[in-house]
């Protein structure tokens, strides 16, 4: 699979954005690739909701020209409908509890305009660092419940699959205390690793430690739907 350092140049082929300039960005956490999008696409602007409170207020330290940021989550959008031309979910569908997929999907359906895009990029369970990840956080079971969740959503007539498209990310952590820090002391999850489990997962990310640190890549799936009217 190609190797793919900066998500927003594969965005872009997938994506043109200088025909899309309102931008919605759904679980946006820090909203790292909104930030570069901005700085790249003046003619943008982009909302980034983000439902984790300390990562909210977080953002609201950092404001951006032409980025809105607002507490809320997927499955209770507060726009009324038809505001945007594209929708971004970067790693958060998953995150999204599995009873409320179906409504977060048709609530992101509401809010864009006709023939707005919706771009989903979700890590695939696999992988070395997963099988790291997985000794304290095992989302299989969610990643699973996100892309079937997507495909229903095809499947049901609201929308038409555009692109699917499989890369790899490189991940580089200095130390194990760099992988503790973004990794374990996330704010959005409440981890509490007891001994045993944390040094199971020292030993394990230790075996891929060199003089530089330890390198990983990091499979993800990219899946673009086009909006279609509503039957």
């Amino acid at each position: 699979m190609p190797l793919i350092t900066d998500e927003l140049e594969l965005l872009h082929s997938l994506v043109d954005l200088d025909q899309r300039p309102r931008v919605i960005e759904l679980g946006c956490g820090a909203a790292q690739l909104s930030r570069n999008l901005l700085a790249r696409f003046p003619g943008c602007d982009v909302s980034a909701l983000e439902v984790d409170q300390r990562q909210h207020a977080k953002n609201l330290q950092q404001p951006q020209a032409r980025l809105l940021f607002v507490q809320a989550g997927a499955q209770a959008i507060p726009f009324a409908a038809g505001q945007f031309n594209l929708a971004l979910m970067l790693k958060s569908l998953h995150h999204i509890p599995t009873d409320l997929l179906e409504q977060a999907l048709g609530e992101v359906h509401r809010v864009l305009r006709p023939d707005g895009l919706l771009y989903v990029s979700e890590p695939v369970f696999a992988g070395t660092l997963n099988e790291i990840l997985r000794l304290f956080h095992d989302e299989q079971q969610v990643r699973a419940a996100a892309l079937r969740a997507l495909q229903e959503a095809v499947a049901s007539g609201a929308w038409e699959q555009v692109a699917e498209v499989f890369f790899d990310v490189p991940v580089q952590y200095r130390d194990f205390a760099e992988f503790e820090q973004r990794l374990i002391a996330v704010t959005y999850l409440e981890h509490q690793l007891d001994a045993a489990t944390r040094a199971a997962v020292r030993e394990r990310f230790e075996r891929h430690m060199t003089p530089t640190g330890a390198a990983f890549e990091r499979p993800m799936r990219v899946n673009l739907l086009r909006k279609l009217p509503d039957n």
